[in-house]
């Protein structure tokens, strides 16, 4: 059985347990393998002037953390299944010493030692009991997986191009400019995280430390901050604006702000697409809360069932499902959505199309989902060919001066249009949209050619509007 024991932080940290463990080792003939001489703790083991081996090479020869980690872990089993291997700090901080335990569950024997991040905590001055420790080899990996909160210490910190990555990760995190503490032999040093990477050295005992932050102190904000701001102007002395508001009262900001959004994008503004997404957001984390008042669900609700969502419905990339291409994409995601909400018959797939869509994009939608029970037409000329026959229909009516039948029927030749574009693969809103854009500008220029040449616009006969508007066309 391999025996881990921690050395602490300082010398003179090892226990009395961990010290007789070690003596008992070397007494049967059994190996005493150290992970580094490099740290203070080390001097503990000098004192005892037992033989022992130093792992220290294998540093030189790794060419990763991660590697670094398994080919310590190998080396200690190369000593023999019954060794005793000596960490510094305690056991938890040390990755291959959890690996080890990992390896050989339940046939491995611990005795802990003084934890360096609650000695760094100290140091720090943290006020809170709990705190995020992570080591700087680790730290893009924890970021990338969510898992970094406020209190935050960051180990390992040992060479100062190490310093310099995690100023740029914890810099976009939290600001550049936020406060922290440069711990180095237990002394702290206050600086700004840009900063991180000038001091003038780095070593194993070196870590920063970023303490809890107030709202109003921090530079970048997360998801559950802008939760926390609604539920502060929600609250008696908050806004008085947003503590009237209601589910029903904001639904229509949701549709402005995404039509926002999309005149970003057109406009290819990122400036304006930065600042329209976070409109949107807004709108959606105020509706979450909204409900989290009436106990209704929660945001983490809703960003559960997005996530949920998002793999149930890509099982072509989470599950057994292919698809070669986009289409076939497409495809497993619609089957995905059919079973989720129980739309065992195409007509349920039909209705479910948001009766708030604009006109056009819901009659494309609702096209092509009767299109996938086979009810469609055979191809664009047989679309167009209904699309004269409506045209016609409308035509007649018109004439009998029913005005009610004539707009019924003008519905049928919209719907028809939508169907040619749907079959010609058209993207039949933004068509109109793109349509309506055109016109417009050609519009504005026809009008300038027209008071350019002296003319009074509302005097002009449609032939001549029509020469302006063709002449601002070919422009």
């Amino acid at each position: 059985m391999i025996t881990i024991i921690g050395l602490g932080v300082e010398k003179g940290d090892l226990t009395e347990r961990g010290k007789a463990e070690i003596l008992r080792a070397v007494n049967e003939g059994r190996k005493v393998v150290v992970r580094t001489a490099k740290t203070a703790s080390y001097e503990t083991v000098r004192e005892l002037d037992v033989p022992h081996v130093v792992l220290d090479s294998v540093y030189e020869t790794s060419r990763s953390f991660t590697t670094l980690t398994k080919n310590l872990a190998k080396a200690v089993v190369e000593c023999g299944k019954d060794c005793v291997y000596l960490v510094d700090g305690s056991i938890g901080e040390d990755n291959s010493a959890k690996a080890l335990i990992k390896r050989f569950r339940g046939n491995v024997a611990v005795i802990d030692g003084v934890s360096k991040t609650s000695v760094l905590a100290r140091a720090a001055g943290f006020q809170s009991c709990s705190y995020t420790a992570v080591s700087a080899y680790e730290l893009a990996d924890k970021a990338a997986s969510g898992n970094l909160a406020l209190p935050l210490i960051v180990y390992d910190l040992d060479d100062r191009g190490l310093a310099n990555d995690v100023k740029l990760l914890l810099g976009e995190l939290y600001g550049e400019e936020t406060q922290a503490q440069y711990l180095r032999s237990g002394k702290p040093k206050k600086l700004r995280l840009y900063e991180l990477d000038r001091q003038k050295a780095y070593d194993y005992t070196s870590a920063v430390a970023i303490d809890e932050q107030a709202l109003l102190q921090k530079e970048r904000f997360t998801l559950e901050d802008l939760r926390e701001i609604i539920v502060r102007l929600r609250k008696p002395d908050g806004c008085p604006w947003d503590r009237v508001q209601t589910n029903e009262s904001i639904k229509m900001s949701a549709v402005e702000e995404a039509y926002e959004l999309v005149d970003a994008v057109d406009c290819d503004d990122d400036e304006k697409i930065l600042e329209e997404t976070g409109d949107i957001l807004l709108q959606a984390v105020f509706h979450a809360v909204l409900k989290e008042e009436t106990g209704a669900f929660t945001l983490t609700d809703v960003l559960t069932g997005i996530c949920k969502k998002l793999i149930t419905r890509h099982t072509h990339v989470f599950g057994e499902d292919k698809a070669k291409d986009e289409k076939g994409a497409l495809g497993v995601w619609e089957e995905n959505k059919r079973k989720e909400k129980g739309q065992d018959t195409f007509a349920k797939s039909v209705n479910d199309v948001p009766k708030c869509f604009p006109a056009v994009m819901r009659a494309q939608k609702v096209g092509k989902r009767a299109a996938k029970a086979g009810m469609d037409f055979q191809d664009v000329e047989a679309a167009k060919a209904r699309l004269i026959e409506e045209l016609v229909e409308f035509t007649e009516a018109y004439r009998s001066g029913d005005a009610t039948a004539a707009e019924k029927e003008l519905g049928d030749v919209l719907f028809s249009a939508v169907n040619v574009g749907r079959k010609a693969g058209c993207d039949c809103e933004k068509a109109l949209k793109e349509s309506v854009d055109r016109f417009a500008e050609r519009f504005t220029k026809a009008e300038a050619r027209a008071l350019a040449d002296g003319r009074i616009v509302t005097e002009l006969s449609e032939a001549e509007w029509d020469e302006y508007y063709i002449a601002a066309k070919n422009a």
